[in-house]
């Protein structure tokens, strides 16, 4: 046996793994939570940190004012840094907004964000949220 194969399958499951590792999040939560960069689904309001809640059943209510994402590089090339952006904050119906927003161009296109505690534990009021999704 040549070994060329053995170590063409070595670096290949390697850069598979390294890829795998590279690409992970904790950005995201929800039923099915996808694999995004974690600064790319940080919003700020109010000074309080946010992060997206995926595929969560919620209603937006009245606006709230402006969220912002900060300036973000995901990867080490300087020319990949996604500038700060800002959109439209709503209230989530029946949740606190020191817990909870949405954000989006109108209450029907927003995605629901939880705050981002110091200790990582999800508001019981949040969890209820992502529970009944």
């Amino acid at each position: 046996m040549s070994w060329v194969g053995p170590r063409a399958i070595a670096a290949g499951l390697a850069a598979v793994a390294f890829t795998a590792v590279g690409c992970g999040s904790e950005g995201s939560e929800g039923p099915d939570a996808n694999s995004e960069s974690v600064c790319a689904s940080d919003v700020f309001y109010e000074g309080r940190t946010y992060i997206r809640l995926s595929n969560v059943e919620f209603k937006a209510g009245q606006k709230l004012g402006t969220a912002t994402s900060p300036p973000c590089r995901d990867t080490n090339d300087q020319a990949a840094e996604v500038p700060e952006t800002s959109e439209n904050a709503y209230a989530v119906s029946g949740i606190s907004p020191d817990l909870a927003i949405a954000i989006g161009p109108s209450p029907e296109q927003a995605e629901a964000f939880r705050v981002l505690r110091s200790d990582k534990k999800i508001p019981p009021e949040v969890q209820e949220l992502i529970d009944g999704s």
